[in-house]
């Protein structure tokens, strides 16, 4: 079952990688529980097929960076960047895209947030194994108040423009 406006984000695992040891973060990849990041805040999240890939490095993620202030001055918290990649390839994609401290790269290496969501894509067919289809969502304390789901391997609704646009 595909998550739906209004429900509630599953309680899950991510992992980040940590370029900065701070007190509770060391350095390297830290894992983190969903709900303990929600709570209270708003969170614009986007999901995407793969770390490096064409689209997804020229398009989704440099839009999010880039209208990352006008996303924070409407209210939102944090910005996650969720792919099915280990938090070592997420940490490397991030800092190549110039992403640090802009926007967090959640790592969901086993795929099961992204389950969990129903939102998993399966190219095994084309050797990529199960992925997650593209979207973004406005979450506020846990709850799902925007969703933008794209229709195969597109990117029309997913962006940060779109999201922002709802936002108003």
């Amino acid at each position: 079952m595909t998550i739906q406006i209004g429900d509630r984000l599953p309680e899950a695992t991510l992992a980040e990688f940590i370029e900065t040891a701070t007190e509770g973060c060391s350095l390297g990849p830290n894992t983190f529980n969903t709900a303990d990041l929600v709570k209270g805040k708003t969170i614009a999240i986007f999901g995407l097929p793969g770390a490096y890939t064409p689209t997804c490095s020229a398009q989704h993620l440099p839009g999010y960076i880039q209208l990352a202030d006008q996303l924070k001055a409407k209210g939102v918290d944090e910005i996650w960047c969720v792919s099915v990649n280990d938090a070592f390839v997420m940490g490397a994609w991030g800092r190549d895209q110039k992403a640090t401290g802009i926007v967090r790269m959640m790592a969901d290496g086993s795929g099961t947030f992204t389950k969990a969501l129903g939102l998993e894509l399966d190219l095994t067919a084309k050797g990529l194994g199960v992925r997650s289809q593209r979207y973004s969502m406005l979450v506020t304390d846990g709850v799902v108040k925007q969703l933008n789901l794209e229709n195969g391997g597109g990117f029309a609704v997913s962006s940060a423009e779109k999201l922002l646009e709802q936002i108003g």
